[in-house]
């Protein structure tokens, strides 16, 4: 009988991936026993490996796919009930953020891609737009991160006086524009290209700077400054 057809306590301790993790640390676990220890159990027909494996399959081993399955379309799955689905979408979220946090950790946005590695766990696999906004200071530092707006998938609506009340509170002397395509096309609009010129014209009469405006996908970006669009 395969191994993954019996319950994990009949398995070897060594392959028992609690155990494995607490033994060797969390980087010697594949995916599929990762995931079988945040769904926690399995079924009686079987365990939570094989569950994995089986989810795991259905999103072709790629956890970016997988962080972007909905609650219905977990629970689709035979053993995966609304608590392990819950649990699956709380694990992916906290990757995203503790991936954010590791590169803002850094805070100096020196260039696009610094920008791109920051926001990309952020806007990189939404299905609608946000607009989002960097308030930095003399050095490029980073003072805080802003969701300006969050709107449908074809466009995301901009308040320019909360933008620049903000960034009057955090004395913030440069930004970075920062939103999403989530069709997964990177050229500007033309919306896109009269909102960066209206922005940093504004930005101007407070002594603020538009370092860059980026258009985030799940695999890359548009960089306005790189373009010397600004």
């Amino acid at each position: 009988m395969p191994q993954y057809s019996l319950p994990i306590n009949q398995w070897s301790q060594a392959d028992q991936p609690r155990e494995k993790l607490r033994d060797k640390g969390a980087r010697f676990l594949s995916d599929a026993e990762l995931l079988a220890i945040v769904i926690g159990s399995g079924t009686q027909q079987i365990s939570a490996v094989g569950l994995s494996k089986i989810l795991l399959s259905g999103v072709r081993n790629n956890l970016n796919k997988l962080g972007k399955c909905t609650l219905a379309q977990l629970t689709n799955y035979k053993g995966i009930g609304e608590a392990k689905a819950i649990k699956i979408m709380a694990t992916m979220e906290l990757g995203r953020r503790y991936k954010s946090t590791s590169v803002e950790d850094q805070a100096e946005m020196a260039s696009s891609t610094s920008v791109f590695e920051l926001m990309q766990p952020i806007l990189g696999t939404l299905d609608h737009e946000e607009f989002w906004v960097l308030y930095l200071n003399n050095a490029h530092r980073l003072i805080s991160k802003s969701q300006l707006s969050k709107g449908g998938i074809t466009a995301a609506l901009v308040d320019k006086r909360l933008l620049f009340k903000r960034a009057l509170e955090v004395g913030a002397v440069a930004l970075i524009l920062i939103h999403n395509h989530p069709s997964g096309k990177i050229e500007p609009s033309t919306f896109d290209l009269r909102l960066t010129n209206t922005l940093k014209t504004a930005a101007k009469t407070l002594d603020i700077k538009v370092l860059d405006h980026l258009i985030v996908t799940e695999k890359t970006y548009f960089s306005f400054a790189d373009e010397n669009l600004l």
